[in-house]
This record gives structure tokens, C-alpha cells and sequence, in this order.
């Protein structure tokens, strides 16, 4: 089956922007010096491609090259492989290490070979092959093809993206999770305090998707709600991929029993790059606060109760 553009590019960037940082997506030095690009080869799956997009069913098999350049001036020597991406802390996509456990595209896709020599001012093809596992689940899998010198210390690297989706019934779904409120109240006894919203964005679909966000808290009966403003959305999110967030909202009065609410809509990109938001997920978590200015009445109150009993009965 051929490969087809499924995917836009929005998740291709943020990839592109971490392997920019790594070393892998400008040109890489070499231990000797000299430099080296890498490239789609042009055949019949495509001229030009910037990455490498297929969609295949289970059992699914094709083949496919990777172009390596050596501009320099000596020999270079390459390792080849694959590689599993994850989201990372930053919320960047990011490759796996060469000697790290593949269980996605790192291990479904087999280069021909596990090294690589490239002369001087010439190209070396490095063929490959991807395999789909009959048992495969359907949804969008991530990985890249990388190289990197040998002999060195696997922190130079470079690599194209490998982006797959599987056939079969396309489930995009989040979760929110352990969703925390922490209030930090104020030595006014009329005061506002700050409140902390924390809480864990988790793909539980078979589908690359990012969230919208927007975050609440709100007293009994949603009283003296508060609105945290503008939250960014999440990156996006691999299916399996978890994001923690924490949110802070100010002008939080101390309501006796705070409501956290966490409003996430999953947001799909489809192939024309057209963004579709997808049914929202709720979730609330609690806190409880002393409100020292009813607390204060209540004493005031509750002494002069007591003053005026005293009286009476004195009388």
C-alpha cells in the first residue's frame, strides 16, 4: 500500500524544532570535522518528501531509502537506525537513543544495513524496509530514521522524521487526571488568596492530538468563580503520552470548599490542516479553605451572645 500525506506538518514542526536543538535536523560535524546531510530518496513513493508519512494496514510491508551526503573532505561512517519518538518534558517530540528499547516504528522499520560508509563529495542510499505487525492497532505511530558517527559518543545525531498511521478505526480521545487545587490564603481577613490548579493531560485515543485548555475555580453552588485566563494548549500528544500542567489563578476567595474545574477540548489537525475540536472532557478537583472573615463574624457574634446573656442574667 502506498504512502499517502495524512499527517500535516504541524507535529513535523515541533519535531523539526527539538532535532534542531539535538543536532539533527541541520548539518551534523562529523569527529573528523566534516559534515553530512540526509535526505528522502526519490523513487516511486515520492520526489521531494521533507519526511517520511505512510499509512498502511496490519501486515502491511513496503520499502523505502534514505539519501546520506557527504559533502566533506574525508570518509565518513555512519551508524543507521530506527527510532521510537515521545513527547518529552518540554513538550517537544523527541527520538530515542540507538541503544535504547524499540517497540514502535524503532522496531517495525529494518535498515539494510547497520552502518553506513560515505566517500568523500558523494551520496550512499541506505535502504529500508517497513513491516506492520499483523496484530498491529489501528492510529498514528511515530519514530524517525537516524545516523550517527561511529566511534563517537551517540550525542551528534541526525535524522527524518517517520511519521505512520495504521488502518483501522481512528479513536482521538484525552483524559484529565488528578486534578489538584492548592490555596495559599492571605493575612487579610477580606482578602483574596492564589490557588494552584494541577492536574495530568493524558492521550488515551490511538491518535496524535493536542488540547485547549481553560481552568476554573468556583466556591459552593459555583459561587465566586474565577476564571485562570488564557492557558496554552498542550503539544501534541502521542497516543500513551501524558502532560502535567499547572495552572495558577489569582483573586481567589477562601469559599469553605473550592471547585477546580479543568475544561480540555482535543483538538484534531486532519490532512488539509484544518483544526477540528473534539467533544470536551471535564474534570473537577477540590479543596477546602478557612474563610477568616466569617470565622471572625461568627466569633464576634457568638461573644456578644454570650455578653448579652451574662447580663440577663446578672439582672
Amino acid at each position: 500500500m502506498r504512502p499517502t500525506s495524512p499527517r500535516p506538518t504541524t507535529a513535523f514542526a515541533a519535531l523539526v524544532a527539538l532535532l534542531s536543538v539535538l543536532g539533527l535536523a541541520a548539518p551534523a560535524m562529523a569527529a573528523d570535522g566534516d559534515t553530512w546531510t540526509l535526505a528522502t530518496a526519490s523513487n516511486d513513493l515520492g520526489h521531494g518528501r521533507q519526511n517520511y508519512t505512510y499509512a498502511l494496514d496490519p501486515g502491511g510491508e513496503l520499502k523505502d531509502s534514505l539519501t546520506v551526503d557527504n559533502p566533506g573532505t574525508t570518509p565518513l561512517h555512519l551508524y543507521v537506525h530506527a527510532a521510537d519518538a515521545f513527547t518529552g518534558d518540554g513538550g517537544q517530540l523527541d527520538l530515542r537513543t540507538r541503544d535504547a528499547e524499540q517497540k514502535g516504528l524503532g522496531a517495525w522499520i529494518r535498515p539494510e544495513q547497520a552502518d553506513v560508509t560515505v566517500q568523500p563529495g558523494t551520496s550512499a542510499e541506505v535502504p529500508f524496509t517497513l513491516t506492520v505487525p499483523d496484530g498491529a492497532a489501528p492510529g498514528d505511530y511515530m519514530g524517525g530514521i537516524v545516523t550517527t558517527p561511529a566511534g563517537g559518543d551517540g550525542t551528534q545525531r541526525r535524522g527524518i522524521r517517520v511519521w505512520l498511521r495504521v488502518g483501522g478505526t481512528l479513536e482521538p480521545r484525552l483524559s484529565v487526571q488528578d486534578v489538584r487545587v492548592d490555596y495559599t490564603g492571605t493575612a487579610n481577613p477580606l482578602g483574596t488568596g492564589e490557588a494552584t490548579v494541577t492536574y495530568t493531560v493524558r492521550n488515551t485515543g490511538n491518535a496524535i492530538v493536542s488540547a485547549r485548555q481553560q481552568v476554573s475555580l468556583s466556591g459552593p453552588f459555583d459561587s465566586l468563580t474565577v476564571d485562570a485566563g488564557k492557558v496554552a494548549d498542550t503539544p501534541e500528544l502521542l497516543p500513551g503520552d501524558r502532560w502535567k500542567v499547572s495552572v495558577p489563578v489569582s483573586g481567589v476567595a477562601p469559599a469553605l470548599r473550592l471547585t477546580g474545574k479543568v475544561h480540555v477540548v482535543p483538538l484534531l489537525t486532519d490532512a488539509a490542516n484544518s483544526i477540528t475540536p473534539l467533544t470536551p472532557v471535564v474534570s473537577t478537583g477540590y479543596a477546602w479553605t478557612i474563610p477568616w472573615a466569617v470565622v471572625g463574624a461568627l466569633v464576634v457574634v457568638c461573644a456578644l451572645i454570650g455578653y448579652a446573656v451574662r447580663r440577663r442574667r446578672r439582672a
